[in-house]
């Protein structure tokens, strides 16, 4: 159950009542990032919030910010292992919700370091719980950045295309990241400069009306101080980008093993189906004036003309 202003109403009945196409091409269009961390959550905090750097494996957050959020987010979307009720449907922790956060948030380190593709964490398997790779080129791009044809390191903001290799056979296209121009660089470094100032303003504020770490608290206290008037800004932040880890195409880092898409019975992109053209003409069913002499008398009639 979840009861931050929405009345307590399980969180099976607001989750799913999303539809998860529109959140797909919301992170499709706007924001997306992969890591390649293992399918655990975060292990206890080992540094404070606020720590300088990231902690291992980790493109932003530091082991002890990593935690909080994994618990925030699995308030707001609780797993077997966060409420009973919700044995056998998957939650954040299991959807990778806390690594899809920290490699969106993390998304340009890749270009702004050295230039090498290094990124700010390494990428591999840690406690962040973030989605484990559909195959060795996304998981290569979680490590290090996707890399451009010139071999230059590409931010994962904008999967690539046409399709992935969910049902079809070869390369999973969409893990081939789209170089950003100058002027989109330039936006998404001032939203995503944002956003990081939002989360460890945020976080900070967790742990300080937990009395210290929000993570030692009561799942219930949790919930109480998430509901608090104070934290509505962030929570609301929290809740979109959680929605986006539960149910966005996985080369984002979310989504893991598709358990957001399995959940909700949602069979996810099928690229390349493809349609022979009689379907594409006969899209909307059969034309009831295509058999009729309708059509050959006007034909008939611009013959004449």
């Amino acid at each position: 159950m979840i009861g931050f202003g929405w009345q307590a109403l399980p969180r099976r009945v607001i989750i799913t009542g999303i539809p998860a196409a529109v959140a797909s091409a919301s992170v499709l269009a706007s924001v997306g990032c992969t890591s390649t961390s293992g399918p655990t959550g975060p292990t206890s905090p080992t540094s404070p919030t606020g720590a300088t750097g990231p902690g291992p494996g980790l493109r932003f957050f530091s082991t002890h910010q990593a935690a909080v959020v994994e618990d925030a987010t699995a308030r707001i979307a609780p797993g077997p292992k966060d409420d009973p009720a919700e044995a056998g449907h998957p939650g954040a922790r299991e959807a990778g919700v806390t690594g899809y956060i920290d490699s969106m948030l993390g998304a340009l380190s890749v270009i702004e370091r050295d230039g090498t593709g290094a990124a700010s964490g390494t990428g591999a398997a840690s406690g962040t719980g973030a989605a484990t790779a559909t195959n060795a080129a996304t998981a290569t791009n979680a490590a290090t950045g996707a890399t451009a044809g010139t071999g230059t390191p590409v931010p994962l903001i904008f999967a690539g295309g046409p399709w992935s290799n969910r049902h079809t056979s070869g390369p999973d296209f969409m893990a081939s990241f789209i170089p950003l121009d100058p002027v989109r660089a330039i936006a998404w470094r001032e939203r995503l400069a944002g956003w990081q100032e939002q989360y460890t303003s945020g976080i900070a504020a967790l742990d300080k009306l937990a009395g210290g770490d929000f993570t030692t608290a009561a799942p219930a206290d949790q919930d109480k101080i998430l509901a608090r008037s104070e934290m509505s800004t962030f929570l609301s932040l929290l809740f979109e980008h959680t929605i986006e880890g539960m149910y966005s195409v996985p080369e984002y880092g979310g989504n893991r093993g598709l358990v957001g898409w399995k959940d909700i019975s949602y069979p996810g992109d099928s690229q390349p189906a493809g349609y022979t053209s009689e379907q594409v003409e006969r899209s909307d069913g059969r034309d009831p004036v295509a058999d009729t002499s309708i059509v050959a008398d006007v034909l008939k009639l611009l013959g004449e003309l």
